[in-house]
């Protein structure tokens, strides 16, 4: 396969993980991440050591950003590809309303799909 079609694969999961997010579809959240994820970083000056279920967790808990109309974006920075493991730099702002992240994902290939397999992370 192309570093093309890698590319697009690799975009597809971030989106999903993205539209997750902002719009607190669970199941679409889950299915980004590998079975082995972690998910680590700061909130101001807390330092989170989790895995991706807490986030998953935090998310369920409250109306989604959709439909309070936060105005979240985020935005893909770039995509370093190297045989099947990839990095991904996303430029997150309007998280929950007011939160500017900037997030490190550390992506694997395994049974032919990309799975977030690390996030790190932090707020501005």
């Amino acid at each position: 396969m192309n570093n093309h079609v890698e590319t697009l694969q690799i975009k597809q999961v971030m989106q999903n993980y993205m539209d997750g997010s902002y719009q607190a579809d669970i199941e679409k959240l889950k299915s980004v991440f590998h079975p082995n994820a972690v998910m680590n970083g700061y909130l101001g000056p807390e330092c989170v050591l989790a895995t991706p279920a807490a986030f998953v967790e935090d998310i369920a808990s409250a109306p989604s950003m959709a439909s309070k109309g936060d105005a979240y974006q985020a935005e893909i920075e770039s995509i370093r590809i190297e045989g099947g493991v990839a990095s991904v730099v996303v430029s997150e702002t309007g998280f929950r309303g007011s939160a500017t992240l900037v997030d490190f994902f550390h992506l694997i290939k395994t049974d032919g799909e990309w799975k977030i397999i690390s996030k790190l992370f932090t707020t501005l």
